[in-house]
């Protein structure tokens, strides 16, 4: 079983380090690689926080990946060098031009290259979005994304569960059969065995994307082998 597992590893390792070859956002040179039953480690050193987790996405597109462990240093050339007032006044600009981010209800503080965002936003997505017209920036060693959903409607748990299942079953990206939803007040928690990270995610996506969900709780296993 364990000459099984090295095996897995090893070809989960090559495909990651082929997948990081054919992103042109992140060269395979850059970054380290080991895998132990299917969690992938990333090391090294990049030159931008946008690179970083271009590399993280990368590993998690590769089937067999369990989960990803992201190690790499944001290490800025002395050219990216920014002040934290500096990335504090062009993060609240980006934030202003996101035209699905409500940033009048966004606050941003820099530490030390470090963007923290705090608030309340209605929906999931805007707190995605707001994290990503961010972290792009030049200077941006990292993103502490605080931000909280509070959603505008309060349905009933039974309509959540529901409404997140219909949209599971409509999802070409996920095998409905093989997720549970039970749904606590606002809170949806996710079980069941899917085969990709990617479908995980996926699923957890679909959850955030009901109206009056303030939490996911993603239990979901990955195993690529399950049948």
């Amino acid at each position: 079983m364990t000459s099984t597992m090295t095996s897995q590893d090893e070809q989960i390792q090559r495909e990651v380090l082929a997948e990081l070859d054919w992103d042109a956002k992140v060269r395979p040179n850059e970054v380290g690689v080991v895998v132990k039953d299917g969690v992938v480690t990333l090391t090294g050193w990049v030159e931008s926080y946008a690179k970083k987790t271009a590399a993280e996405r990368a590993a998690h597109r590769v089937r067999g990946v369990k989960a990803v462990a992201n190690d790499i240093e944001v290490r800025l050339p002395s050219s990216a060098e920014r002040t934290d007032a500096d990335i504090a006044a062009e993060a609240s600009r980006a934030l202003a031009w996101q035209a699905m981010v409500p940033a009048e209800r966004i606050e941003v503080s820099v530490s030390r290259g470090y963007v923290t965002l705090r608030g309340e936003v209605s929906w999931e997505y805007q707190r995605r979005a707001a994290e990503r017209a961010v972290r792009r920036l030049s200077g941006v060693r990292g993103v502490i994304n605080t931000i909280r959903v509070r959603p505008p409607v309060s349905p009933s748990p039974e309509r959540l569960s529901k409404q997140i299942q219909d949209a599971l079953v409509r999802n070409a990206e996920t095998d409905a059969e093989r997720i549970s939803v039970e749904v606590r007040g606002d809170k949806a928690i996710l079980r069941g065995t899917v085969r990709s990270w990617a479908e995980k995610d996926e699923a957890e996506r679909v959850a955030w994307s009901a109206p009056g969900v303030v939490d996911v709780d993603n239990q979901i296993t990955v195993d690529p082998w399950a049948t």
